[in-house]
């Protein structure tokens, strides 16, 4: 019987929400965060539900390729950061390939012309996990500071600039097209 009411009393204690371990969107759907930013998918990686939010995009700045950040806050307690997501002009593909040397992962081509890396830091305690892609001069970065537990956290930022991506590079930012040589006639 004491056990009973111990087991009891210390599953009333534990009031510790169930993580959810559902799959990311794979399609971008309203509500957005910062008009661009699908709240599903940041409410699965995060865990935070209604957040507080700061920040908007100018896709047409910066001639074109757009800047502007989001950034998501815990609505209780401090308010912690739990998510940045930056987009700027003057992205760097030299970055992406150092960080994917020193162990990131490299995004999937995502649009054409992109590079990118992701990662989660093997010593972290928060559930961090951050991802930046570069396409011509321009780049965004998604740096989540504060993950859910019991989620892959990596797979989650890559899934976010899966759907993000799309919406916040422009065709500014696209390469240009390579010039092709012509080929001789043969006579």
């Amino acid at each position: 019987m004491l056990t009973c009411v111990l087991v009891t009393l210390t599953a009333c204690q534990n009031d510790e929400v169930p993580v959810d371990r559902s799959p990311m969107p794979t399609v971008a759907a309203p509500p957005y965060l910062c008009e661009h930013i699908p709240l599903r998918a940041v409410e699965l990686m995060t865990g935070v539900r209604d957040p507080l939010v700061r920040g908007f995009f100018d896709l047409t700045s910066a001639g074109g390729l757009g800047d502007g950040s989001c950034a998501i806050y815990q609505r209780e307690g401090e308010r912690l950061k739990v998510l940045l997501i930056n987009l700027t002009p003057g992205g760097y593909s030299g970055v992406v390939e150092e960080q994917i040397e020193d162990g990131a992962l490299p995004l999937p081509e995502i649009l054409p012309g992109v590079i990118g890396s992701y990662f989660k830091p093997s010593d972290s305690e928060t559930n961090d996990a951050y991802a930046l892609l570069v396409r011509g001069k321009a780049e965004i970065s998604i740096q989540m500071e504060i993950g859910a537990k019991g989620r892959d956290n990596a797979a989650d930022v890559l899934a976010l600039m899966k759907l993000i991506a799309p919406k916040l590079l422009t065709d500014a930012s696209a390469p240009s097209p390579t010039p092709k040589t012509p080929t001789p006639k043969k006579d």
